[in-house]
């Protein structure tokens, strides 16, 4: 008589095993994360191999560090994201809603640098498909691209070890599979499986690995969190695929900074870097219109000039709306309420729609004060100058409190051809200013009112 296959239960949401399901993970304290998953046969255990190297435990002073020579994937801001390229022997993981540009991405990497000799492995298309893509990408004539078909991991290492490629690519590691595990391709222990073997191929040997994944309908992963720690890397993109623009963000970087973002257009021939975001936030119409205000963003170290828009009108219904889209729903509620406590306008009577431009989603605190400039405009219908923009954050007491990186902010708006630039009055700047640009600096929010609409 056969024995009855056991099952385990998984935490999607980190990993964590239990002999039953709970509602609640005991590990990481979510509720209904718990999933059900064929167990993992235990096959004797076979006495291990003496080793035959003499490593050993060495002192920190001891060992010798020197950079290591990064590889460079032909486009300046990925490299830039990544820190300067990507590392040997690392594991980059890249997730995304479909249709965003994930395979995309990851088929242009390979064509626009033909001497790395890269291992293209597809589970989800065939190598028509990818033959397909690769034209409309205008990128067919890559020579050191092998495209193989296959989601069996065995036999897709066994492949990579033959190939020695430079660079492996696989798309998507949620369909992948490995014998070891009984269990279908996507679930959680194929998913632990699979990247922890394709970890060990990449540090074995030096070949770095990029997997392409799948995100849940909230916007994470699809799989355990554990993937998330087994990989060196992680990259998200963001945005609207129905829009043209991606962003693509640094989740996780073990050789890097995670403050970075890569900005990318798509269009018909594939992604296109875009080098200076400012110009694609900044107004596109003619100015005179109400209820829009420049902000100087810091996203990492990238300094980033947008536009925020306000609309501000007599509720209809009796109850005022509040929506805010990219900007934190709470902050604006927080920021009428200082409007109204601290600056005497009364709006809490009045319906109040918020938008950033570009489809970005902002949690730099220095948005503030624009929000506030953008909603007064709005509210007394008048068109503020298309020659100011602002950077400051908001405290309770209606006082502007300075932000981080201040000379940075203000070195990009005078680039961009900007005037005026109104900061905190307690804001540290360097002694020079750039020409052509004058920093206002203002003290709280009836202040900055009187400076506005005097």
């Amino acid at each position: 008589m056969a024995s009855k296959s056991k099952t385990v239960w998984f935490c999607t949401n980190c990993g964590n095993e239990s002999p039953k399901w709970m509602g609640r993970c005991p590990a990481c304290g979510e509720w209904n994360t718990m999933v059900e998953a064929p167990s993992e046969s235990k096959k004797s255990a076979a006495p291990s191999k003496a080793r035959t190297d003499d490593r050993k435990p060495r002192r920190l002073k001891e060992i010798d560090y020197s950079a290591e020579a990064r590889i460079s994937l032909g486009m300046k801001e990925l490299d830039r994201l990544l820190g300067g390229g990507m590392v040997p022997g690392s594991l980059i993981l890249i997730g995304g809603e479909p249709g965003i540009g994930k395979s995309t991405l990851s088929l242009q990497i390979p064509l626009g640098c033909p001497s790395l000799r890269t291992l293209y492995v597809t589970g989800e298309e065939s190598e028509k498909q990818v033959k397909m893509r690769a034209e409309r990408l205008a990128g067919d004539a890559a020579d050191e691209c092998l495209i193989f078909c296959e989601t069996r991991i065995e036999d897709i290492l066994e492949q990579a070890r033959a190939i020695q490629p430079d660079l492996m690519i696989v798309d998507s590691v949620q369909t992948m599979f490995t014998d070891s595990v009984e269990s279908t391709p996507g679930s959680v222990s194929q998913i632990k499986e699979v990247a922890a073997a394709l970890l060990r191929f990449a540090k074995e040997s030096g070949v770095p690995v990029i997997l392409i994944g799948h995100i849940t309908k909230d916007g994470y992963i699809a799989g355990p969190k554990i993937l998330e720690h087994i990989v060196d890397v992680v990259l998200q993109f963001e945005g609207e695929n129905r829009g043209s623009y991606r962003i693509l963000r640094s989740i996780k970087n073990r050789f890097g900074s995670t403050s970075e973002l890569a900005v990318f257009e798509m269009t018909g021939t594939g992604l296109r870097e875009v080098d200076n975001p400012s110009e694609m936030l900044i107004p596109m119409h003619e100015e005179g219109l109400s209820g829009t205000a420049i902000a100087a963003m810091l996203d990492g170290t990238r300094p980033l000039l947008f536009e925020v828009q306000a609309l501000v009108s007599s509720a209809a219904y009796g109850t005022a709306q509040r929506s805010a889209t990219g900007f934190d729903g709470r902050r604006l509620n927080m920021l009428l309420a200082v409007l109204e406590k601290r600056a005497g306008f009364h709006l809490s009577a009045k319906d109040v729609f918020l938008n950033m431009a570009g489809g970005l989603k902002v949690n730099d605190p220095a948005c503030d004060l624009a929000v506030i400039a953008a909603v007064l405009s709005s509210n007394f219908d008048y068109a503020l100058p298309g020659d100011c923009c602002f950077a400051g954050e908001v405290g309770l007491s209606g006082e502007i409190r300075p932000v981080g990186q201040t000379d940075r902010r203000i070195g990009e708006a005078a680039r961009l051809g900007f005037k005026r630039i109104f900061v905190s009055s307690y804001s540290a700047l360097d002694s020079k200013t750039p020409a052509g640009i004058r920093v206002v600096k203002v003290a709280d929010v009836p202040e900055l009112v009187k400076t506005l609409f005097k």
